[in-house]
């Protein structure tokens, strides 16, 4: 069985995918799909045999630098990511090496979500069908042509220190290339495609981290690339 037949993810899909059509439809512009749930011990906690698809809207995309209120979170998380820039369609249930193939570029990214409610094996369908937690996405203007991430260190600095840093930022995502191709897949399943200058943030570097009450910013180094920051209010 294909990851998105199982019955709780195909009723989630089925409904997220209906609320994306339908903000299209009221004038909303999408700006491509995120990944959720892909950390070995999460899908293994879960039931998960892939990660999930989830998908961003224009409206969620801030620049670096900016500032994102945290007002009416329940339970703020924030992702340092990878994000990928297609550079051109990809077909459902092409090769790794194709899908690497079709990517423009990478660049760093942080996802502000709210993980409420907690997933379990038995609300994943609600999971899905609220975008799993999707609030804000936030992207660096310096990017990397292609899709290999060898040689890249990623640094997450809270509170102007340095708190967690890896040289494999893919080990708890999976590789990207096998990520890029389960997000056409997958999409493919439901109606959509992963088309040219589509972005995918492809999951989290670390464990989300929690944001505490008193935190106010945070930057997501990858280097050789650049960096990207996020301001947080409250109001």
């Amino acid at each position: 069985m294909n990851p998105w037949d199982a019955p709780l993810i195909k009723k989630g899909m089925t409904a997220q995918f209906a609320k994306r059509r339908a903000r299209i439809a009221a004038g909303e512009k999408p700006l491509g799909w995120k990944v959720g749930l892909g950390a070995p011990a999460t899908m293994q906690k879960l039931g998960l045999a892939a990660p999930v698809v989830g998908f961003l809207m224009q409206r969620a995309l801030l620049l670096s630098g900016s500032k994102a209120s945290l007002s009416g979170y329940t339970r703020p998380v924030a992702e340092p990511e990878i994000c990928v820039r297609m550079a051109r369609d990809l077909a459902p249930g092409t090769s790794a090496a194709e899908a690497a193939a079709a990517v423009k570029e990478i660049l760093p990214a942080i996802e502000l979500a709210d993980l409420d409610p907690v997933p379990t094996p038995d609300n994943l369908d609600a999971v899905l069908e609220g975008d799993i937690f999707q609030r804000h996405v936030i992207l660096c203007g310096n990017t990397r042509a292609g899709a290999s991430t060898t040689g890249l260190t990623s640094r997450v600095l809270r509170r102007g220190v340095e708190t967690n840093a890896t040289t494999d930022p893919e080990a708890l995502t999976g590789k990207l290339p096998d990520i890029v191709a389960h997000v056409a897949s997958t999409l493919g399943a439901f109606g959509e495609k992963l088309a040219a200058g589509d972005v995918i943030i492809i999951g989290s570097i670390t464990p989300p981290l929690m944001i505490e009450p008193d935190e106010n910013g945070l930057t997501h180094v990858l280097e050789p690339i650049g960096d990207v920051s996020v301001g947080l209010t409250r109001d």
